[in-house]
């Protein structure tokens, strides 16, 4: 756990990202168009700091379009607001990079480039220097590969200060935040900020001054299902605190959560849940779904309720015993999920097609099917993924889960997964109550496949004691909906306009 630590700057509790989850357009938006454009994203990133009270917005050069003057924009266009809330010193922009191991390197470029003329903007309006000093590096496997990072951007900055050089000092060292999607990589994270240590004080002759490693909560989930999900997170925030005692580097981990359970589960309703479920996380994503989906009050107090309380939670270490089991029951629940996502992605593909675009992106390399038992099946990425099954009233909660339940029953373990998932039933009771049995049951008699879902269905509702189901008018509403979705889908008709509606209930796209 962290002692009382003192580092020169302030950590930022609340990140808002550009997730494109929302069904909803944001109150700022007067034309009312839920997508947002690549040019709009600098005002929604005002707008996050201003009007949500968020400590930072994560600007995404991974897989999308990008505005590369965003610092300038952001200077020129709200100069008063920035005079007095500097970047950088009170609130933060940080850059999710490219990861030039999975996606063609020019880009990256382009983004030290931006990050180190922002410096030279910066030090001419006498504001707060560097606006950008941390980056995020997506699917991070290696410790090798945040060395390379820093140490090419130094060389850049040493090019540029050649080149074009200004009378400011020139900045070289830019932070580094590991973001780690794999199941594996989770659980064994302790190793690569070890690792990165390590080579920290071989380059520089010193450790970091601390570390914000990154926990991804989509593709874990997308790739194993959410009881793997959870537990992996749960052993990494472990190991990442374990880490710090042992090199006496303080840690401050970030977790990348979306609203509805499957990505994490963080909205206005369930925030103390949420506090509970990941005690000792530092930072939290306020996707787009939780801004603009909610009511505009109820999201701002969400976000200062978070900006208070993220920095009281006391983290949970586990034993090496309890890792094992945590470790068994991860390889027995995503068993199960992969198995029955391979034979439905199909289904999803074909579904997803339909689920309309929030953002302006480009092509994306995500982790399913690099990784284990999932066979040559592609599937969209994680929030197309959520919102097909949703849509269909099949939430990928339940996927898996029952099966993964009898056989951890069966071998005692019962014990360790609510050691590990506090909020198990409360997460399978309201994913639960997007459940159409109707669509199940005749999804099934298509496709022997939908029979292991019902079967999950049945054995969840037998352990937690309670039927799944729609529980009140909005839920019942939703259920009527994705009948309706499901008819014109095998009708080949178009069911966007329904998706929308039924997205619009349960407050998130997916």
């Amino acid at each position: 756990m962290n002692k009382k630590v003192n580092i020169k700057r302030k950590i930022p509790a609340t990140m808002a990202t550009q997730h494109p989850d929302n069904v909803s357009a944001p109150f700022w938006k007067e034309n009312g168009d839920p997508f947002i454009s690549t040019i709009e994203e600098v005002e929604e990133a005002f707008r996050s700091y201003r009007d949500y009270m968020c400590d930072e917005y994560m600007w995404d050069w991974e897989g999308k379009h990008v505005d590369e003057a965003v610092v300038d924009k952001l200077f020129t266009t709200y100069y008063t607001f920035f005079r007095k809330r500097q970047l950088g010193k009170d609130i933060f922009l940080t850059f999710r990079l490219p990861n030039i191991w999975l996606e063609k390197g020019y880009r990256i470029a382009r983004a030290y480039m931006a990050i180190l003329t922002s410096v030279d903007f910066s030090s001419a309006l006498k504001v707060a220097s560097p606006p950008v000093f941390e980056v995020i590096l997506p699917m991070t496997d290696k410790a090798e590969k945040l060395i390379y990072l820093q140490k090419t951007f130094a060389q850049i900055a040493k090019f540029k200060d050649k080149a074009f050089g200004e009378k400011v000092k020139v900045f070289n060292y830019l932070r580094v935040i590991p973001l780690i999607e794999g199941i594996n990589e989770l659980t064994s994270s302790k190793k690569i900020l070890h690792d990165y240590v390590r080579l920290h004080k071989k380059e520089y002759k010193s450790p970091p001054e601390y570390l914000r490693p990154f926990i991804a909560r989509s593709d874990p989930a997308l790739n194993a299902g959410i009881v793997s999900a959870t537990i992996a997170a749960k052993i990494a925030l472990s190991e990442f605190y374990k880490f710090s005692e042992e090199s006496g580097v303080p840690v401050f981990p970030i977790i990348g959560v979306g609203a509805l359970p499957f990505r994490g589960g963080l909205s206005p309703s369930t925030v103390r849940n949420f506090l509970d479920e990941y005690s000792g996380v530092r930072t939290v994503t306020i996707q787009s779904a939780l801004r603009y989906d909610y009511p505009v009050d109820e999201a701002r107090k969400t976000v200062r309720y978070l900006n208070k309380m993220l920095r009281t939670g006391k983290p949970k270490t586990f034993s090496t015993s309890d890792m094992k089991n945590g470790k068994k029951i991860i390889s027995i629940f995503s068993k199960y999920y992969c198995k029955t996502i391979e034979e439905i992605a199909g289904t999803i593909n074909n579904l997803s097609e339909y689920i309309p675009r929030r953002r302006e992106r480009m092509l994306h390399i995500g982790l399913f099917g690099y990784s284990r038992g999932m066979g040559k099946k592609r599937l969209p990425r994680a929030i197309t993924f959520t919102a097909a099954l949703y849509s269909l009233g099949i939430p990928p909660e339940l996927i898996g889960v029952g099966r993964g339940i009898r056989e951890i029953v069966k071998k005692g373990l019962d014990r360790d997964l609510k050691l590990f998932y506090k909020n198990f039933i409360p997460d399978m009771q309201m994913a639960g109550n997007y459940l159409n049995k109707e669509n199940l049951y005749f999804l099934a008699k298509t496709e022997k496949v939908w029979n292991d879902i019902a079967e999950d269905v049945k054995l969840i509702e037998e352990f937690i004691g309670k039927e799944l189901g729609p529980t009140d008018t909005r839920h019942f509403i939703h259920r009527n909906i994705t009948s309706n979705i499901y008819f014109l889908w095998k009708e080949k008709k178009d069911p966007k306009e329904q998706i929308v509606e039924a997205a619009r209930i349960r407050q998130s796209l997916g």
